[in-house]
């Protein structure tokens, strides 16, 4: 675990796993980056620099949460690179977590080396995913003994008759598996988010779409999008399309995975990240000068 103090004075936390050449990493939610374990093993070949958003897991919760706007905490990120000694570093970001990733690369694109999109969110770049798109990528999953109930509650859900306990119904089809080891993680998860942060992450003034796609569109880093086969938060005809924004990205499509590809099969996941972070890249994660 490590701290440091951003632009406003506000103490965040991160934490680190593994060693050689750092990744940051940003978790989704917004919500503490334990859930992130090891990445599936990719501590075995980078040192991971797992952050804490401000409001989440040992960071401090600002006083005036509006500094938890998505948009702000591109501000946290920069804070985190000056802090770790890095000129360039690259970034992993997971769901939520590439909304930040993607605002951060747009404004910083020289701080940048690789770009890692894990299933991401798509609220950055304004892509949209249609309900057909979402029952489509569900029905991937229609032998399973779970799937009857969890596809009525995403029809509430595409229909705007959403309640909490559809939420929960449709959990399973963010898991390739739905084991006791994909049910453990997905309580876990939900015990760690604070809704007052999630709330202000996504309010009115956090995202640009076209000033961001403009930006990407000369964003020349690597860029790597992994998307899960069976992930209707992420389906892989949206993660094609949000590639296509990149003007060197690469999309990868890992079979039969869901939202959290690591757990799913982290071999895979883990041979994959590791081979495109590996790639050499000029001036990557070099200390400041």
């Amino acid at each position: 675990m490590g701290f440091f103090t951003s632009y406003d004075g506000t103490k965040l936390s991160y934490h680190v796993a593994g060693d050689g050449a750092p990744v940051v990493c940003l978790p989704g939610g917004p919500t503490a980056a334990t859930y992130l374990g090891d990445l599936g093993g990719l501590s075995a070949h980078r040192q991971l620099i797992m952050l804490d958003s401000r409001g989440t897991g040992q960071s401090a919760k600002p006083q005036d949460t509006a500094s938890c706007r998505c948009d702000r905490l591109v501000a946290d990120v920069e804070a985190l690179r000056a802090h770790l000694g890095l000129d360039r570093m690259d970034l992993l970001a997971h769901c939520a977590g590439a909304n930040l990733a993607a605002q951060y690369a747009a404004r910083h694109p020289r701080r940048v080396g690789r770009l890692a999109l894990i299933t991401p969110s798509v609220r950055a770049v304004g892509i949209a995913i249609s309900g057909d798109l979402r029952r489509e990528t569900a029905r991937l999953r229609r032998d399973e003994p779970w799937f009857p109930e969890a596809f009525a509650a995403l029809e509430a859900i595409v229909a705007g008759q959403a309640t909490n306990d559809s939420w929960q119904a449709v959990a399973p089809f963010s898991y390739g598996r739905w084991d006791g080891v994909a049910q453990a993680h997905h309580a876990a998860d939900a015990e760690r988010q604070d809704p007052e942060v999630m709330t202000a992450f996504g309010a009115e003034g956090a995202f640009d779409p076209e000033a961001t796609r403009a930006a990407l569109a000369r964003f020349a880093s690597p860029v790597l999008l992994l998307a899960g086969e069976v992930d209707l938060g992420a389906p892989p005809p949206a993660m094609a399309e949000f590639a296509g924004l990149f003007p060197n990205a690469e999309l990868v499509i890992q079979a039969r995975a869901g939202h959290f590809p690591w757990l799913d099969d982290a071999d895979r996941f883990r041979s994959t990240v590791a081979a495109f972070l590996e790639q050499p890249a000029a001036g990557r994660c070099s200390p400041a000068r």
